[in-house]
Parts: C-alpha cells; sequence; structure tokens
C-alpha cells in the first residue's frame, strides 16, 4: 500500500506555523497542489491545539471554519477530509459535509460525545495518546495511553478497521495553556526524540501509525532554530527516519518535499 501523506491546511490563524494558514480562495489552491504533490488525505484544523498557545476559540467559530474549509476543499478535489478537533459538536458538523476521519489529539478522553459521533457516522478516527492525568511519557506510556483509547473505541462500536494510532509529538509537555497536551514529567522534547527512535514498538498495537513532527518545536529545540518557517530540512529528516522506523501516515505542512523523502525511505526500507 505504501506510506500515505497527510497535507496540513490550518484554517485558524492562531496556528504556530504561519505558512501553513490559509483562507479563502487560498485554501483551494493549496488542497489543489497538495493533490497533485502527493497527498492522500487533507486534515484541516480550525482550531489550533498547540500547548503553549492561547489558542481557545468557540465551538460555533471553529465550526464556521470547518464547514468553510471543507466546501472549499470539495470545489476542487475528491480527495478524503479529516478534521483536527477534540469536540465532538464540530466533528459532527464536519462529518455531515463530507469529511470521513476525525482526527481527535486527545484519543476520545476530552468529549464524551465523541466517540458516538464518529460511530454514527462510520467514521475513520486517529486517535492521539494523551492524559489528563500526569505521566512519564515515554514509550512505555505512550502504548498505555493509545490502548486506553483503542479499548474505548472498540468497546463503543468503533470498527477496529476504522482506527489509526498516533503518538502526539510535541503534545507532552510539563505546562500548557489548553487542556489539550498531556502533562509529562519527561523533558518535552527528549520524549518526542525517543518516540521517533521507538517508533516500531507502537506496532504492537496493530494499527496503523501517523506520526506529524512536521516543523515543531523539538526541531526547532535542536537546531537552535526559533521560526518554523526554517525548520523544513529538519522535517523532512524526521519524517524519513519516521518511515524507516514503522510509521504508516506522514502528517506534513510540507507535501512536495516530504513526498521524495518518504518516497526515498520506503525504496531503502524495502530493498531486497
Amino acid at each position: 500500500m505504501g506510506v500515505k501523506i497527510m497535507g496540513i491546511i490550518n484554517l485558524s490563524p492562531e496556528s504556530f506555523f504561519k505558512g501553513s494558514i490559509k483562507q479563502g480562495e487560498d485554501i483551494e489552491k493549496t488542497a489543489l497542489k497538495m493533490k497533485e504533490d502527493g497527498a492522500d488525505i487533507i486534515d484541516l484544523g480550525a482550531m489550533s491545539t498547540a500547548p503553549y498557545l492561547n489558542t481557545m476559540i468557540s465551538t460555533e467559530e471553529e465550526i464556521r471554519r470547518v464547514i468553510e474549509g471543507i466546501k472549499r476543499v470539495k470545489n476542487v478535489s475528491n480527495i478524503i477530509i479529516s478534521i483536527d478537533t477534540p469536540r465532538s459538536k464540530v466533528a459532527e458538523k464536519a462529518l455531515e459535509v463530507g469529511a470521513s476521519i476525525i482526527n481527535d489529539v486527545t484519543g476520545l478522553k476530552y468529549d464524551e460525545n465523541m466517540v458516538s459521533v464518529i460511530k454514527e457516522y462510520n467514521a475513520s478516527v486517529i486517535v492521539s495518546a494523551y492524559s489528563k492525568a500526569r505521566v512519564n511519557g515515554d514509550i512505555n506510556d505512550t502504548i498505555r495511553l493509545l490502548r486506553e483509547s483503542i479499548k474505548f473505541a472498540l468497546s463503543k462500536g468503533i470498527d477496529e478497521e476504522k482506527i489509526i494510532i498516533d503518538p502526539a509529538i510535541g503534545f507532552f509537555r510539563s505546562k500548557g495553556n489548553n487542556p489539550f497536551f498531556t502533562p509529562s514529567s519527561m523533558e518535552w522534547f527528549i520524549r518526542d526524540l525517543l518516540i521517533i527512535k521507538n517508533l516500531e514498538e507502537l506496532k504492537m498495537l496493530s494499527k496503523p501509525i501517523c506520526v506529524s513532527p512536521s516543523r515543531k518545536s523539538f526541531i526547532g529545540k535542536i537546531l537552535s532554530i526559533d521560526d518554523p518557517n526554517n525548520r523544513l530540512i529538519g522535517s523532512i529528516s524526521c519524517e524519513a527516519i519516521a518511515v524507516m522506523n514503522g510509521a504508516d501516515i506522514i502528517r506534513t505542512h510540507n507535501v512536495y518535499e516530504s513526498m521524495q523523502a518518504i518516497r526515498i525511505a520506503e525504496a531503502i526500507k524495502n530493498a531486497r
């Protein structure tokens, strides 16, 4: 099947990487180019969940942005649409107008109604590792938290084949400004490095693995680059390593560049 590429379009002016923010006709142009460049899925985010930002908006505003985004993507493409939201009301409206995947950074643990909405629409779901309580954050904690979300989803009737897992790169922090991160005692950037290094261990959960290191803070920390605009090379390096270590889906802001890195990594990994 090959590694899938999920292109990120942010509809939220608050997002950490300003180069990913698109509005109006730029949503359509970006979606079309992403598909041409090799994207299999487009992930629309209408509210940033970055732990270190103050980005909470009303549910109504998030819904408004999501609906416009979906309609604009559908104007130019039949590509699969994922919606990055922890809110069930937003997910429901998105699925009503044509999304087919919900990307929940809280692993179905924030909004008690999320799982029933996903079940009702027979949608796919990306569950991220997440805990409201403080954890260490290592690979064993990550597996345990993902297992909790998988078990919960299955108990509520979500189809086994509809579940994708995400180790939540960038979302384990000592503190944050929203409820969408996991309090972690491990140094945040070390945690992200170790997760990518040990990604293969997530295979024990028998679910496709989605990884999103694109432009994130740990890359800036390692390279001493504060501006996410300048983290492209670090991003595609991490993506290639993630593919070598077992990633099935790469969620990226940089579809064209990521596609090349991913295909080379796949070719090396699969060479016989």
